[in-house]
C-alpha cells in the first residue's frame, strides 16, 4: 500500500502546493487580486473537480482489467479517456469563455474589482482546461495498472515549471493576476503532453471507440453527480464568504487551499486503497479487497490525527506566509479550528472513498455525498449570511458535511454489498 500511497502522495499534492504558493505570490499583490484569484481559481477548480470521473473511473475500470491479466485492455480505457477528456475541455473552455463575467460575477457577489479581477485569471486559465482533463485521464489509467512512479514524473515537471514562472511573471515581468493564470496554463500544457507520450509508447489503437466511451460514461455518471454536488456546495460556500467581506473571502481562499491540499495528501491511500481493490477484485479476491480496507483506514486515521496536530502547532507561521493583511489573518486564524479538527474524519472519509471506488460502489458514494451537503453543509452555508454566522457557519456546515460521510462509508463497508459491486465497471 505505500509503495502505491507514496508516489500517489506526490501526484496528488503537486498542484495544490503549487496552488498555495501561486496564492502566496498573488495575495502580496494586495485583498483584489487575492479575491479576483479566489474566484477565477474556484471556478476552474471547480470544473477540473466535477470531471474527475476522468482519474477515478478510468482507474476502476482499468484496475479491473488490469487484475483480470488485460494489460492492452488496460491501456485502452486511458486511450478512450483521453478522447473524452478532449471533447469535455473542449466544453469547458468554450463555457468559460462565454460566461466567465458573469459567472465571476456571480461568485463575487456582483460587479466591481474583485469580479473583474476573477474574470481576467479565468479568461487566461480556463483555456488549459482540456490539458488539465488529459492528464486526469493519464492518471487514472497508469494507476490502474499500477504505475505511479511515470505520473511523479510528469507532474512535477509541470508543476515545478508552474512553480518557476508564477512569482517572474507576476512581480518581475509585471504581469500582475494574469501572469498567475499563464504560468498555470504553461505548467498543464508539459503535463499533458507527457501523458500523451506515455499512451503513444504503449502502441496503444487511437481509434475512437463511442461504445467504449459510453461504457465509461455510465461509470462515470454517479461519479459526476457527485462532484456537481459537492463543487455546487463549494461555489455557495465562497459565495457567501464574498458576501460578508474581502477579508473574509480572501481567508477563506487560504484555508480553502489549505484544505483541499490537506484532502488531496489523505487521497493518497485512497488512490492505494483503489487500485489495489479494483486488481483484488478483477482477479476475484474479495477476502484480499476487504483486507485492503482495514489497513487504509488505520493509515488514514493515523495521518489525519499527524495533520490535525501539525496545523495546530504552525498556526501562527503559516497565516503570515499567505497575507500580510490584519483583518484577513483574524478571519483565518477563526476558521483554523475548523481546518485542523475534522482532519482524523476527513482521513477516514477519503481512504474508505477509495476503497468503493476500487469496487465500482459509486452509486452509494454518489447518495451519500448528496445527501451530506443537502442535510449539513449547504443549509448551514446558505443560513450564514442571514443571520450572520460568517465563516464559523460555513466551516461549521463542512465539519457536519464530513462527519455524515464518514458513519456512511464506514457502515457500508462494515457489510458485504460494495464486494459484489455493478458490473458496468468491468464491462
Amino acid at each position: 500500500m505505500l509503495a502505491l500511497a507514496v508516489p500517489a502522495l506526490v501526484v496528488l499534492a503537486a498542484e495544490p502546493l503549487y496552488l498555495l504558493v501561486d496564492t502566496a505570490v498573488v495575495g502580496n499583490l494586495g485583498t483584489v487580486p487575492l479575491g479576483g484569484l479566489a474566484v477565477g481559481g474556484g471556478l476552474l477548480a471547480w470544473a477540473a473537480a466535477l470531471l474527475n470521473f476522468l482519474a477515478y473511473g478510468t482507474t476502476a475500470r482499468a484496475a479491473r482489467r488490469a487484475g483480470a491479466g488485460d494489460h492492452a485492455g488496460a491501456v485502452a480505457e486511458g486511450v478512450q479517456a483521453t478522447w473524452l477528456a478532449l471533447l469535455l475541455g473542449a466544453a469547458v473552455v468554450l463555457l468559460f469563455q462565454v460566461l466567465a463575467g458573469p459567472l465571476t460575477r456571480a461568485l463575487a457577489g456582483g460587479p466591481g474589482d474583485v469580479a473583474a479581477a476573477g474574470e481576467q485569471w479565468l479568461r487566461v486559465a480556463g483555456c488549459g482546461a482540456p490539458l488539465l482533463l488529459v492528464s486526469l485521464a493519464g492518471n487514472g489509467w497508469l494507476r490502474g495498472v499500477q504505475d505511479l512512479r511515470r505520473p511523479v514524473r510528469f507532474v512535477l515537471a509541470g508543476s515545478l515549471l508552474s512553480l518557476v514562472l508564477c512569482p517572474l511573471l507576476v512581480h518581475p515581468a509585471g504581469l500582475g493576476l494574469p501572469g498567475s493564470a499563464v504560468a498555470n496554463l504553461a505548467g498543464q500544457s508539459l503535463t499533458a503532453a507527457l501523458f500523451v507520450r506515455a499512451l503513444l509508447r504503449e502502441g496503444a489503437d487511437w481509434r475512437f471507440r463511442p461504445a467504449a466511451v459510453r461504457a465509461q460514461l455510465v461509470l462515470g455518471r454517479d461519479l459526476l453527480l457527485r462532484a456537481t454536488v459537492l463543487q455546487l456546495a463549494f461555489l455557495v460556500a465562497a459565495g457567501v464568504a464574498a458576501r460578508t467581506g474581502q477579508a473574509a473571502l480572501g481567508a477563506h481562499q487560504i484555508a480553502l487551499q489549505l484544505f483541499l491540499f490537506l484532502a488531496l495528501v489523505l487521497d493518497a491511500y485512497a488512490i492505494a486503497a483503489q487500485t489495489l481493490v479494483g486488481h483484488a477484485l478483477g482477479a476475484g479476491r474479495p477476502d484480499e479487497a476487504r483486507a485492503t480496507a482495514r489497513r487504509v483506514v488505520l493509515w488514514g486515521l493515523g495521518t489525519g490525527v499527524l495533520v490535525a496536530a501539525v496545523l495546530l502547532a504552525g498556526r501562527d507561521l503559516v497565516v503570515p506566509l499567505f497575507t500580510d493583511d490584519p483583518a484577513v489573518r483574524a478571519q483565518a486564524g477563526l476558521v483554523w479550528w475548523f481546518l485542523a479538527g475534522f482532519q482524523p474524519l476527513a482521513g477516514v472519509v477519503f481512504a474508505l472513498d477509495g476503497v468503493l471506488m476500487g469496487a465500482g460502489d459509486v452509486g452509494y458514494l454518489r447518495t451519500v455525498t448528496v445527501g451530506a451537503a443537502l442535510v449539513g453543509f449547504l443549509p448551514l452555508s446558505l443560513l450564514s449570511g442571514p443571520l450572520g454566522w460568517g465563516l464559523a457557519g460555513v466551516w461549521t456546515g463542512l465539519t457536519l458535511f464530513i462527519a455524515l460521510r464518514l458513519v456512511a462509508v464506514v457502515v457500508r463497508v462494515a457489510g458485504e454489498r460494495w464486494l459484489t459491486a455493478p458490473a458496468t465497471v468491468g464491462a
